[in-house]
C-alpha cells in the first residue's frame, strides 16, 4: 500500500512557533510557585525540543531509506526507551521490573503493530517508513503511558498493604482512564493528530475518519493489553518481594 501526500502543509515561521511556548512557561511558573517541581518539567520541555529537532533531520534520512534492519532497529529502540521511561514514577525498581516493563510493552505492542501494518494497511514494503515509524511511535508511547500509570498506582496500593488482586484491579482501571476518555472525546471534543494532519494535508475527512478509527483501536488495544500483561507479570515479582 503506497500513499503520497496530496497537498502542501502550511509552514510555521520560527517566530510564530515561539508563541506556542507561552502557555508552557506559564505552567512551569505555576509549578515553581506551587510545588517546586519546575526543574524536572523544564528539563522535559528542553529535552522535547532537542529530541524533536534531531528527529526531524533523522527522519528525513529514514524516510529515504530502504533498510528493513534499520526500521526494526528503530522499533526496538522505541521499546527499550519506552519501557525505561514507564518506570520513572515508581520507587522500588530493579532489573526485574525493567524486564517486565519491556516484555509488557513489546509483546502486545508488537502484535498490535503487526496486525495494523500487515493486516489492516497491508503495507508494501512491510517496513514502509512513512507509516512504520509514526504508527510504532503511537502504539509504544501510549502503551508506555498506561504501564507507567498502572505501575505507579499498583505500587501505591501495594504499599498500603492491599491484596494483589485489589491493587491490580484498581491500577488497571486508573491506567485505562485516559484511553477511555480519549474514545469518548474523539470527534466531539478533539480531532486527534493523525486525522488533523491528514485533513490539513488535503485528505478527504471520510478517509481520515477511517484512519482515526484504526488508530484509536490500536492505541486502546495495545495500551490495555500492555497494562494487563505488566500487572499480571508483577504478581510473582511482588510475591517474592513480600517473602
Amino acid at each position: 500500500m503506497s500513499l503520497q501526500s496530496s497537498a502542501d502543509v502550511q509552514n510555521i515561521p520560527l517566530e510564530s512557533l515561539a508563541l506556542a511556548f507561552i502557555p508552557v512557561f506559564i505552567v512551569i511558573l505555576l509549578l515553581f510557585k506551587w510545588s517546586h517541581n519546575y526543574k524536572y518539567s523544564s528539563y522535559a520541555v528542553i529535552r522535547m525540543l532537542g529530541q524533536l529537532l534531531l528527529i526531524g533531520y533523522f527522519l528525513t534520512y529514514i524516510f529515504q531509506s530502504d533498510s528493513a534492519l534499520l526500521m526494526l532497529g528503530i522499533l526496538m529502540l522505541m521499546v527499550i526507551v519506552s519501557s525505561s521511561i514507564a518506570l520513572n514514577n515508581i520507587k522500588h525498581k530493579n532489573w526485574s521490573q525493567y524486564r517486565i516493563a519491556f516484555v509488557s510493552i513489546f509483546i502486545p505492542g508488537g502484535l498490535t503493530f503487526a496486525l495494523i501494518t500487515q493486516g489492516v494497511l497491508e503495507l508494501d514494503p512491510w517496513y514502509y517508513p512513512n507509516y512504520f515509524i509514526p504508527l510504532a511511535g503511537m502504539i509504544f508511547a501510549n502503551a508506555m503511558t498506561s504501564v507507567s500509570l498502572a505501575a505507579e498506582r499498583f505500587e501505591a496500593e501495594h504499599d498500603r498493604n492491599k491484596d494483589f488482586f485489589v491493587s491490580r484491579n484498581i491500577a488497571f482501571k486508573a491506567a485505562m482512564i485516559p484511553q477511555t476518555n480519549a474514545l469518548l472525546a474523539v470527534g466531539l471534543v478533539s480531532l486527534p493528530g493523525m486525522m488533523t494532519g491528514q485533513i490539513l494535508s488535503g485528505v478527504s475527512p471520510l478517509i481520515a475518519v477511517r484512519y482515526q478509527i484504526m488508530v484509536m483501536c490500536m492505541i486502546y488495544g495495545s495500551a490495555g493489553l500492555a497494562t494487563a500483561m505488566y500487572l499480571h507479570m508483577n504478581k510473582r515479582h511482588y510475591e517474592q518481594a513480600d517473602k
